[in-house]
């Protein structure tokens, strides 16, 4: 019933900071309403990628964005499309998958 003690120096390992950066949680609620109109979206849609929730996930960021609580950036780079011109170059893939869904 003896244990041979433990088994050895276990390799340490570091954290990694997230690939985009951290930023501040909206603890004063400046974008709460923004935010839960978005939720009411998604949850009406059934989690769809629908046009209607893209827009208030836009305004969500542009609303953290304007008041510090994630680094500036442009949309396009977080995954929105500018414009109309944008939208319309998915045509031809969007004809391989459902309606509004969500491509990875």
């Amino acid at each position: 019933m003896s244990t041979f003690g433990s088994p050895g120096p276990l390799p340490s390992t570091k954290p990694v900071p997230p690939q985009r950066g951290s930023f501040p949680l909206d603890h004063d609620g400046e974008c709460k309403d923004v935010m839960m109109t978005y939720l009411a979206c998604i949850k009406k849609v059934k989690g769809v990628n629908e046009d209607e929730c893209r827009m208030l996930a836009k305004n969500y960021l542009r609303c953290r964005m304007d008041r510090n609580l994630m680094a500036k950036d442009d949309l396009k780079n977080l995954g929105f499309a500018e414009g109309p011109k944008g939208g319309q170059s998915l045509g031809a893939s969007e004809e391989k998958g459902a309606k509004g869904e969500l491509r990875w």
